[in-house]
């Protein structure tokens, strides 16, 4: 890929397409092309894309459109969309003819959705984890306190759930304590599994997070930042469990500060 090519970007919300953006910055990219969405993309945005066209989420024609006038082919999703929004939709034509040919509208059928809706305008949706290599551990002990001697125990437990219910399309995360199941992350989002999880788990509760078999990397890679950290922390919760080599440290820096700091173990596992 030419560096000197407009990279665009579909920036969603929290850190991850300012992460995105400086990691595209070392690697050499020229120029990016930030599609942002009202009530969703931090302003921040704006001091790090060359060109930025704020839109409601829904607005697909509009994006297309924007997208190719900047001449953008390659583009990347940094960020979630609020679940809220995206069943919240109020969608431009492009958008509900889109709607109207899937079987299924959760988020993944919508984003490949959009992905094939991109690709017929000559733009490639690249993977989630494009310049961000360095944020995916590799399996052992990644931050926090060393695991403790159950750990790896519980990892493969909670790691063969959280397996199941995200390939049924439930959530992909799951809090388990000493073999059973405390909490399985559903629409809510995964603070609040780690809340209600935590809850149940008085202070001996392990938080697994996995990717979904044959996770579509180009979009919804698990990720986990500092607030994961801090909810998990507040919550009780000893151990973070994530998948290795699929899943970002989004603010790397931080997670370590805090996990060190908060006593939460962090563990890439590899089933």
């Amino acid at each position: 890929m030419s560096e000197q090519e407009a990279i665009g970007m579909i920036a969603g919300n929290g850190i991850y397409p300012a992460i995105f953006a400086r990691a595209a910055r070392s690697a050499g990219v020229e120029r990016l092309v930030a599609a942002a969405f009202q009530d969703e993309t931090e302003p921040v945005i704006e001091e790090l894309a060359d060109e930025v066209a704020w839109m409601r989420v829904g607005q697909l024609g509009k994006m297309i459109k924007f997208f190719k006038g900047a001449g953008v082919t390659r583009a990347v999703m940094v960020g979630q969309i609020a679940p809220k929004n995206l069943f919240d939709l109020r969608p431009d034509l492009r958008t509900l003819m889109l709607l109207g040919r899937l079987k299924e509208r959760n988020a993944e059928s919508i984003f490949r959705g959009i992905g094939a809706e991109l690709a017929k305008e000559g733009i490639e949706l690249m993977p989630a984890t494009t310049y961000l290599d360095d944020l995916l551990p590799e399996p052992g002990h990644v931050c926090g306190p060393a695991p403790g001697k159950r750990l790896e125990e519980e990892a493969a437990f909670g790691f063969k759930i959280a397996k199941e219910i995200s390939r049924l399309d439930i959530g992909q995360t799951v809090v388990v304590r000493k073999g059973t199941v405390l909490a399985v992350e559903a629409f809510e989002g995964t603070n609040a599994a780690i809340r209600r999880g935590g809850e149940q788990g008085r202070g001996q509760a392990v938080v697994v997070k996995v990717s979904k078999p044959d996770q579509d990397l180009r979009f919804d890679v698990p990720c986990i930042g500092p607030e994961t950290i801090s909810v998990a922390a507040y919550a009780g919760v000893t151990a973070l469990v994530i998948e290795a080599g699929a899943t970002l440290l989004l603010g790397k820096e931080e997670i370590e500060r805090l996990a060190e700091e908060r006593g939460v173990t962090v563990f890439a596992y590899r089933g």
